[in-house]
């Protein structure tokens, strides 16, 4: 409704009740002076009808009762009731605005015509003038001016009603999406990968058991298979169950880790690359034990991912370095290799999905991933700030460039 929606605005009954008051006062002072000084009665008719307005602000039948009265009054009294036809037009206004039914609305209405009749009593002439022009203004108009308001208020509130359903109909629909593409990803997740994947540790474990004489190397490689396929079952199995019904398990569920335990689990991670061959210098500061979870899982999680790249890419001749410090509450962590055996491997612009999924983790944190050659090897890093994650719908940091491809050298990571 714009600038008239906030002009009649129902909190602001008593400002306009002061306007239309000081109006009063200026016709009395100023305005009536050019046709007779105001008399006493007048005066005291304009001045109770001054107050009634004010004191009744927020009790618009009451103040057009009073108003009425007041009218009746001045009619037989005094020969100009201007002030006082004003006042009972207004609080008529007022009521076809904020009345509960429209009943209420038509009885006041029908008031204010009988009072105004009373003026034409015995004088014909007047009666027809008026009929045809008092009740015009002094009823016709303001009765008119309120409905629009009041008819225009309800069609924007209807609007709203409208719109808010609308939205609430679009989350549902988009809930239900949601739901279902996680049921379906869930669905393959426990048929098809948690089902390989199984499948990988029952035959590792059965290879142990047959092959009673084997290498110790060998089965230290068995062991760690063994161990980190079951590992990876049960991140699976948490994974979909938060998939299936992501309301009643914890985000935390899925990955959560406690923050004493992200030291041990980084040298887990950095034992794991070593068993694969490639060396590994590690600088993990103590602090790390005191993060927050959300970090410290991202650290963990960052680690593995760079370590495997290393392993997968670089080959295991190569030599790689965690450096993991907390500086003022902030993560510094970076993973670099010299990059030597293993032959070049191309890449697409902006890296494989190991890398994006890297990448959108630190984000989500407030921080921003660097990803790129460095000599011959490759180097990863990030600051994570200190603080909680970003909020969802905060503005998203601006995407950093793309790692240029690797020249040809020893490695380069591929999409995961």
């Amino acid at each position: 409704m714009g600038w008239v929606g906030r002009l009649f605005d129902a909190r602001d009954t008593l400002a306009r009740m002061l306007l239309l008051d000081l109006s009063g006062l200026g016709y009395l002072v100023f305005g009536a002076q050019g046709h007779h000084v105001p008399t006493g009665t007048q005066w005291a008719l304009a001045l109770a009808a001054f107050a009634v307005a004010l004191l009744c602000h927020r009790r618009p039948l009451v103040n057009l009762v009073a108003q009425a009265a007041l009218l009746a009054a001045a009619f037989p009294l005094v020969d100009d009731a201007t002030i006082n036809q004003v006042g009972a037009s207004w609080a008529l206004l007022e009521l076809t605005m904020w009345a509960g039914r429209p009943r209420t609305i038509w009885l006041a209405a029908g008031l204010l015509v009988a009072v105004d009749l009373t003026d034409s009593i015995g004088d014909p002439a007047r009666r027809m003038l008026s009929g045809v022009f008092g009740l015009t203004v002094e009823v016709g108009l303001p009765l008119l001016l309120g409905l629009v308001i009041r008819t225009t208020r309800e069609l924007a509130r209807q609007a709203e009603e409208r719109a808010a359903a609308e939205q609430r109909r679009r989350e549902s629909e988009n809930r239900a999406a949601r739901a279902d593409e996680r049921t379906a990803i869930a669905r393959e997740l426990h048929d098809v990968v948690a089902h390989h994947v199984a499948s990988m540790v029952l035959r590792v474990g059965v290879a142990r058991h047959v092959l009673p004489d084997l290498d110790p190397r060998v089965g230290e490689v068995f062991d760690d298979v063994h161990g980190t396929g079951t590992a990876a079952l049960n991140d699976l199995r948490r994974l979909v169950a938060v998939l299936r019904d992501p309301d009643g398990v914890r985000d935390a569920a899925l990955t959560a880790i406690e923050p004493s335990a992200v030291p041990a689990a980084l040298d887990a991670a950095v034992d794991r690359a070593r068993q694969a061959g490639v060396t590994v210098e590690a600088d993990v500061d103590p602090a790390v034990g005191s993060l927050d979870a959300v970090r410290g899982q991202a650290v963990l999680r960052l680690t593995q991912e760079a370590l495997t790249n290393v392993a997968k890419h670089a080959g295991t001749a190569a030599r790689a370095r965690l450096t993991v410090a907390v500086v003022d509450g902030s993560v510094h962590w970076e993973v670099s290799d010299d990059g030597r055996g293993a032959a070049p491997v191309a890449v697409p612009a902006g890296g494989g999905h190991g890398l994006t999924g890297m990448r959108e983790r630190v984000e989500v944190l407030g921080g921003r991933l660097e990803a790129g050659p460095t000599g011959a090897g490759w180097r990863v890093r990030t600051v994570l700030p200190a603080g909680s994650p970003a909020p969802p719908g905060s503005p998203a940091r601006p995407e950093p460039a793309a790692p240029r491809p690797r020249p040809a050298g020893p490695h380069a990571p591929e999409p995961a």
